[in-house]
């Protein structure tokens, strides 16, 4: 595909997943100002919707509440001022995977560095007609900030996924021979930067999906918490909808807490506080139905929790070592020699598709030879670290951005630290990996078959050689497999064959006697005539 449409089609993808991140905000927020606040002034509604897409986006807002407001309202003029950068991830994580498929279409059109730096170009052209456009004092953004982070939160994803699908797909190209230079050395090496991505990769999605399945369970199991909490903030119908909608962004937030938790560091909901499978220590939390599901104790079995991390570890070691030992491994039918005599073929037709098929199935198996090591120790060690430590830093980066401020005070701290996370999370990992990685694999014997007994010895020798009499020139001239020792059945001994004989039927002697009377001399009607 020409570079031309390639970069229009990446700037098309890049507009829709700004303009989409918008709406989402535009339109709730619109029906708040027509049904909830009728003579709200319109020209706040713009300026309120850009500062919460930069929030999603991962753009701290410094937030400043009027002196009139703090004067009707009597709040403390220490909390007129505060930083809210705690991120609702559902609109970063929208943008990320409509980033990541942007980037791999791109890469599919050969031409994936095009459309990176073009739909990278667009989203900081619009972040930045954002940020000028709606620029106001009560939630106020760093221009470089509200530039810069909502378009690294487009170019990374569509970075990754396109250099991974060039590494995957490509045929031509700078990744393409990269890729095979890589590949080209030997000793496993070669195969050690794929491995240690899919096993990355592997451990990575893994713990978003427990931590997804632990919030899902805590949502089922303290549902009646979260509804009281609803009853006691009095809330109308449009109320209730603008703060469940605006509490489903934070879900992917809650996710990577479930993330912290099971790693066993856990997280925190204020200055002082901790949740955590070792122990929780809550204060005053905000009385945000979400914060329902938060534990008021913990029991130590949840410190099993823990065993998850070690668990997908352990996966992507298995599948790291499953794919590693094929790698430069030669097969039965390599193995043998090319110039390996030829036999004469076999007289059964049944034993020769038997045997030909179990030697086929023997040859398609790698045959690790003590020569050629397929997975040597410090390609698996090297693999065991890089799993390790490429998922303690994905963890950290989810917990950074899923942590941050969500008010003055006490609320100054909220989400996992990254330091903590990475840590329990490496740990973990490599412990998982190392087992399957690390550990020797045993090596396996081939059989050797029985001996046979003396009459079955006797007898396969006489049944080869007649059927070896039993072949003609034209047999012995034709190519065949030839079929190891090993692989022969021993065979019956075969008695020879001969037709029943059935007893002669003689006839019975005549027995002399007086004629009956009436009766010729010549013998009447004949039926004592002989049968001669």
């Amino acid at each position: 595909m020409h570079r031309l449409i390639v970069a229009l089609l990446a700037a098309v993808d890049a507009a829709i997943a700004v303009a989409v991140g918008l709406a989402a905000v535009v339109a709730p927020l619109t029906l708040l100002w027509m049904f909830g606040l009728g003579g709200a002034d319109w020209s706040s509604l713009w300026p309120a919707s850009a500062a919460i897409w930069q929030l999603g986006n991962l753009v701290p807002l410094a937030i400043t509440i009027p002196a009139g407001y703090i004067a009707s309202t009597g709040i403390d003029p220490a909390a007129a001022s505060f930083t809210l950068s705690l991120a609702p991830l559902a609109f970063a994580g929208f943008t990320a995977i409509f980033a990541a498929r942007s980037g791999a279409r791109a890469s599919r059109a050969e031409a994936w560095l095009t459309g990176v730096v073009a739909g990278s170009l667009v989203v900081a052209a619009l972040s930045t007609l954002v940020a000028f456009t709606s620029a106001n004092d009560v939630a106020a953004s760093r221009p470089w900030q509200a530039v810069l982070l909502p378009t690294a939160v487009f170019a990374l994803p569509a970075l990754v996924a396109a250099v991974v699908t060039e590494w995957r797909e490509a045929g031509t190209g700078a990744v393409a021979r990269l890729r095979d230079r890589v590949e080209a050395v030997r000793g496993g090496w070669g195969a050690a930067p794929g491995l240690i991505a899919r096993g990355t990769a592997v451990v990575v999605a893994g713990l978003v999906g427990v931590g997804a399945l632990l919030t899902a369970v805590a949502l089922i199991l303290k549902a009646g918490d979260i509804i009281a909490l609803y009853e006691t903030a009095h809330l109308d119908v449009l109320g209730a909808t603008v703060v469940t909608l605006a509490q489903l962004a934070y879900v992917p937030t809650l996710v990577v807490w479930g993330l912290a938790f099971v790693a066993g560091p856990g997280f925190t909901v204020g200055a002082g506080t901790s949740v955590s499978p070792a122990g929780t220590q809550l204060g005053v939390v905000p009385g945000l139905p979400l914060l329902g599901i938060l534990p008021e104790s913990t029991t130590p079995w949840l410190l099993l929790l823990a065993l998850a991390p070690v668990a997908l570890g352990a996966l992507a070691g298995w599948i790291a070592r499953s794919r590693l030992a094929g790698v430069g491994a030669p097969t039965a039918a390599t193995a043998q020699p090319q110039d390996a005599p030829v036999a004469a073929p076999m007289p059964s037709a049944p034993d020769t598709a038997r045997t030909s098929a179990l030697a086929g199935l023997l040859a398609a198996s790698p045959v690790p030879t003590p020569d050629a090591p397929p997975d040597p120790l410090g390609v698996r060690l090297v693999i065991t670290i890089g799993i390790a430590v490429l998922s303690a830093g994905g963890a950290a980066f989810l917990a950074a951005a899923a942590s941050g401020s969500l008010g003055p005070g006490r609320l100054a701290v909220l989400g996992p630290a990254p330091g903590p996370v990475a840590l329990a999370v490496g740990l973990e990992v490599v412990l998982g990996a190392g087992i399957l990685l690390i550990s020797p694999r045993p090596h396996r014997r081939a059989r050797t078959p029985a001996a046979p007994t003396p009459a079955a010895a006797g007898t396969s020798t006489e049944s080869d050689a007649g059927a070896e009499e039993a072949l003609t020139d034209d047999d012995r001239d034709s190519p065949t497999e030839q079929i190891p020792d090993a692989l022969r059945e021993p065979r019956e001994p075969r008695e020879p064959f001969t037709f029943p004989t059935l007893p002669r039927i003689t006839h019975a002697p005549r027995i002399p006697g007086p004629p009956e009377s009436g009766s010729d001399a010549g013998g009447g009607d004949g039926r004592d005539a002989p049968l001669d």
